[in-house]
This record gives structure tokens, C-alpha cells and sequence, in this order.
């Protein structure tokens, strides 16, 4: 037991101090869209399944946000815990310019075909309809997010986690009162429906933007960026942040298109499925909050400890993270068991929608053990040790060639029940999960991050 978990009381109070703002954080984003579905499932199915596809392309882009910001974070973790200031901030300008360049598109593709991309994810005309609908309010907030997720994720990097935070508590507060005003109408305003869900959200986006931003650029001292430094020559560091973060960026894009086709094929298995998946779904996010936060903690720790280049207390605490996520996962079986139930009772729908969604809360009860070990280890320890070509390989080689032809199999050839068809549909979480704990206990992912020496080149222009 000594060897599994660091005896330190420091590095668990540090663990704590990381991983409760973003597991509160993260809660309250969950409740956001958990009370957009129970709002709207009063409205019946239709306009729960529109907004709930329409947000999966919205989900596709805050997964490669996450990567833009997460590869940056490999760089700006090793750079902060280094003392390296003039490094991590030419690494957030390259960061900046990249997310906002890939948000403009987004914007354009839900704003001018806003109907292609629904039928992307289902055939039925009246769900893409709503869901179109939904794209072309929210289509400017690609751009909020793009910087506040990215900047949010640079913020954790170097501890500051507080402000993330704050801003969360605020927009969700807002979120909440608008989606009550406009889905339903109050106050006067019009009954808005999945409009009003859309409007809302957008709303809210704006203005965490806005905090997020003021507090980079005017207030904070810790990284000292400055809007300025945005237009500033990074030339040098441009190879650095390519090597480390094109991986991730790959390795999260795919990700999220995988789970885009995820998406299809379960859109294509029937309004029943969408819906309950929908529900269950939100739920299994709530129920994984506190390994996400604990994750965010391994990877800003494992960054810091080998920016100081003590490369074997980053492996131990490696080891710790692993067994957390462990008993984190375990936990969130449970979790999932006990409220479930309650969540799914709460909804007007069909019975074939309510057994469809039981069967998808067993189902996910197991895997979700095998997704917060994976987790931990792709997206927080190995992942800040910098061993961003090896994850990018493992996440596209058993996603697109073991889960996603799986689940295609299980749902349109063989026919299964909803418990098999998702049960193969993640079955990459358990394969993740065994070829990366051999990985860790290699010690090959250990990667300590240099400043380059500042080239006199062309790439300077940049």
C-alpha cells in the first residue's frame, strides 16, 4: 500500500485545493444542461432529442477546445513550475490565435447550415428542425467559449483555479434564471422553447467570457499576459507547442468525433434511444465529476513536479492519481445506481424510453469505472508528463477500430439491447484503461520540457 499511494499530507491537501474548484466547476456546467433537458422534457421528446444532437456538436468543439488548451497545458504547467514567465505567455498567445481561428468556423457552419449538420446525427426531419433552430441562436457562442475554455484551462495550469470557479457560479445562476424566463415565458417575455434554451445558454457564454478574459488580460499577475502579448513575435516557441500539442489536439478531436459517431449511430437506433441517452447521460457526467477534478489535479502536478525535474516523485504521485481514480470510479458505479432512478422519474416520457434509459444506467454503472481510470491516465498523468504521441495513438487506434465498429455491429447488424450496443460502443475505456496503466509503470512518459533557444528565423513573424 505504501508504493500505491504517496504518504505526503502536502500533496493531498494540494490535491484537494486543485480538484474541488474544478469539481464544483464542472457540477455546475452539468446541472446547466441536466436542467436544459428536464426543462425542455416538458415539451416532449422532440425538443429534448433537438437540443440534446444540436449539443453534441457543441460538445465536439469543446473537446477540441480542451485539446487546444490541454496541449498548451502541458507546456505552461512545465514552464510555471520552471519560473519560465516569457515562455508560458508566448505558449498562451499561440494558444489564443489557434482556438479563436477554429471557433470563427464553427460559427459559420451553424450559422449557414444549420440543418446539414443536424441531419448528420438523425434522419428525422422534426428533431432537425428544433435542433437547427437551436444551432442558429448559438452559433455566435462558439467564439465565447473558444477563449474562455481555453483560457480557463491555462488558468488551472499555474493553480489558478478560484476565479474559474466564480465565473461558473455566476453564469450558472444567469443560465438558469434566463432558461426559466425564456423557455417558458415568464415575466413576460415569449414562450421561447428550445429558442429560449438556446438564447440563454449563449447569454451566459458571453458573459463567462467576458470575466474570464478581464481577469487574464487587466487583473492577474501570476502569468502577467496582457492583450498586447497576443500580437507579440512567438516564432520560437511554435515548435514546441506543434510537438507537444498537435497530439493532443489530434488525439481530442478524434475523440470527439468519435463520439460524434457515437452519436449517429445511437441518433439512427430511434427517438426512444436519443432521449433516454440524453437523460442517462447527464447524470453519468455528474456522477464522474470528482475524477475529472482529481485528473485536472494530476496533470497540473505531474507538469509542475517535472518542470522542477524531479521525475521520479512525478511517477509516484503517477501511481497515487491511478489508484484515486480507482476508487473515484467505483464511487460513481454506485452513485449512478442510487439516483438514476430518481432522475428518470422525474421526465415525461414513453415507457419504451424509460426501460431504454434503465438499461443504459446498468450499463454505464460498469464502464464508468474503466472511464475514470482511463481518464486519469490519458487525460491527466500521462498527458502531463508530456507523452502526448503515445495517447494520441492509443485513443484513435481502439475508438475507431474496436468501439465505434463494435457498436455499429451490436446496433444494426446484430440487433442487441441498448445495455450491449453501449456497453461495446466504450469498450475502448477498458482497453485504454490496461494499455496505459503498462505505460505508466514503464516510466517511458516522462518528458521534461526546455525552453528553446530563441531562433533568428522567419517563424519569428509569427
Amino acid at each position: 500500500m505504501r508504493k500505491l499511494f504517496v504518504r505526503d499530507k502536502h500533496f493531498y491537501k494540494i490535491v484537494l485545493m486543485l480538484a474541488i474548484p474544478v469539481v464544483l466547476q464542472n457540477m455546475i456546467t452539468i446541472a446547466v444542461n441536466l436542467l436544459d433537458t428536464i426543462m425542455l422534457g416538458n415539451y416532449g421528446e422532440i425538443q429534448l432529442s433537438g437540443a440534446s444532437l444540436a449539443n453534441e456538436m457543441i460538445n465536439l468543439y469543446q473537446i477540441l477546445c480542451m485539446g487546444i488548451g490541454g496541449g498548451a497545458a502541458v507546456l505552461t504547467a512545465q514552464y510555471w513550475g520552471a519560473g519560465d514567465g516569457l515562455a508560458l505567455r508566448k505558449v498562451v498567445s499561440i494558444m489564443v490565435r489557434i482556438s479563436m481561428s477554429i471557433a470563427l468556423l464553427f460559427s459559420v457552419a451553424a450559422l449557414t447550415i444549420p440543418h446539414t449538420l443536424m441531419y448528420i446525427y438523425t434522419n428525422d426531419p422534426a428533431i432537425v428542425a428544433k435542433g437547427a433552430i437551436y444551432f442558429r441562436i448559438s452559433a455566435v457562442s462558439f467564439l465565447f467559449m473558444g477563449l474562455s475554455q481555453t483560457l480557463t484551462i491555462v488558468l488551472r495550469s499555474v493553480r489558478l483555479v478560484k476565479v474559474p470557479l466564480y465565473t461558473s457560479f455566476i453564469t450558472f445562476a444567469m443560465n438558469l434564471f434566463l432558461n426559466w424566463v425564456l423557455i417558458f415565458g415568464k415575466l413576460g417575455a415569449p414562450e421561447m422553447q428550445i429558442a429560449g434554451a438556446a438564447l440563454a445558454t449563449t447569454i451566459a457564454r458571453l458573459f463567462e467570457m467576458l470575466i474570464i478574459s478581464i481577469y487574464t488580460f487587466v487583473v492577474d499577475k501570476r502569468i502577467g499576459l496582457r492583450v498586447k502579448d497576443l500580437f507579440t513575435r512567438c516564432g520560437d516557441y511554435l515548435y514546441n507547442y506543434l510537438h507537444y500539442s498537435v497530439p493532443v489536439i489530434i488525439s481530442d478531436f478524434l475523440l470527439g468525433m468519435g463520439n460524434t459517431v457515437s452519436s449517429i449511430i445511437m441518433g439512427h437506433l430511434g427517438a426512444s434511444f436519443v432521449a433516454a441517452n440524453a437523460i442517462v447521460s447527464q447524470v453519468a457526467r455528474l456522477s464522474t465529476v470528482m475524477n475529472q477534478g482529481i485528473g485536472n489535479a494530476g496533470s497540473i502536478l505531474t507538469g509542475n513536479t517535472l518542470g522542477e525535474n524531479k521525475p521520479e516523485k512525478a511517477y509516484a504521485q503517477g501511481v497515487t492519481f491511478f489508484m484515486l481514480s480507482l476508487v473515484t470510479g467505483i464511487a460513481a458505479g454506485v452513485f449512478l445506481l442510487v439516483v438514476c432512478p430518481l432522475i428518470i422519474s422525474s421526465y415525461n416520457i414513453t415507457e419504451e424510453t424509460r426501460m431504454v434509459a434503465y438499461s443504459l444506467m446498468y450499463a454505464i454503472s460498469i464502464m464508468v469505472i474503466f472511464q475514470s481510470t482511463q481518464s486519469m491516465l490519458t487525460k491527466g498523468v500521462l498527458r502531463g508528463g508530456g507523452d502526448t504521441r503515445f495517447l494520441m495513438v492509443a485513443d484513435i487506434v481502439f475508438m475507431w477500430l474496436a468501439s465505434l465498429p463494435l457498436g455499429y455491429l451490436a446496433g444494426f447488424i446484430w440487433h442487441l439491447s441498448p445495455f450491449w450496443i453501449y456497453l461495446l460502443l466504450k469498450v475502448d475505456y477498458l482497453m485504454k484503461t490496461v494499455l496505459c496503466l503498462y505505460r505508466l509503470r514503464s516510466r517511458k512518459w516522462i518528458r521534461i520540457v526546455h525552453s528553446p533557444t530563441p531562433l533568428a528565423s522567419p517563424a519569428d513573424t509569427l
